[in-house]
């Protein structure tokens, strides 16, 4: 496997040097910003693979970033914050990020979290090779090998977690996914939290979705237990 193109955005210097010296003894390749401005310019000026973000920048919050970030790219964003707060993830999650690192972190860890975001990357350059695959459900359309969905002939703008998490509903269509092998499917695990940010980001996909959340269409909750997408007439 390739190792991607990370950008690390990081004010503090000691842990800047402890991301880019992990990064570099596991031969990675990796740029470097110490504010969000010079993140963003980053992001736009040499399209890394993976971005690991601080959220408490000089110039500007870190969900700041996240937001400027997509507003013209999927790529996946790591925060890695000493905020540790539940509304402080959830408010990053919402905003976009793909997962959430509380320091102090171990190196260990932070690997893991590589690893996981690696094999995502590629599960969806192959499901990209699936030149046949079209998936139809009512007025939506995933199309695989675009890797792209869209809604009534609109794309949805989608994160990388959340337009895997659509496909693999889509996938399974009738199907009720429970929260374990839905979150063991996305992040490769399935700890506690992993199960309140699932909760966060099918809020997101629902409110990119469903015309009247509170009345899913596609989507369905079965409380205590998971998820299932419904079978749409056309």
């Amino acid at each position: 496997m390739n190792k991607p193109l990370i950008l690390v955005v990081e004010d503090d210097t000691p842990v800047r040097n402890l991301i880019t010296t992990t990064l570099k003894a596991h031969d990675y390749r990796f740029l470097t910003a110490a504010n969000g401005e010079s993140a963003v310019l980053e992001a736009s000026s040499h399209n890394p693979e993976i971005i690991l973000l601080d959220l408490g920048l000089p110039d500007m919050d870190g969900v700041d970033v996240i937001h400027k970030v997509r507003s013209w790219s999927n790529v996946p964003i790591i925060v890695i914050s000493a905020r540790s707060e539940d509304t402080d993830k959830i408010e990053a999650l919402d905003a976009g990020a793909d997962d959430y690192l509380t320091k102090p972190f171990s190196v260990e860890e932070l690997l893991a979290r590589l690893r996981v975001t690696q094999r995502r990357l590629a599960a969806l350059q192959v499901g990209s090779a699936n030149t046949d695959s079209v998936f139809t459900n009512g007025k939506l359309k995933v199309d695989y090998a675009a890797g792209c969905a869209f809604l009534d002939g609109q794309e949805l703008h989608l994160t990388p977690s959340e337009y895997k998490l659509l496909c693999l509903l889509c996938k399974n269509v009738g199907k009720v996914l429970t929260h374990t092998y839905i979150t063991q499917q996305i992040w490769g695990r399935s700890w506690e939290n992993d199960v309140a940010s699932l909760r966060v980001f099918m809020a997101t996909l629902r409110k990119k979705l469903e015309k009247e959340p509170g009345s899913p269409q596609y989507i369905q909750t079965h409380i205590g237990v998971g998820y299932r997408m419904m079978k749409v007439e056309p």
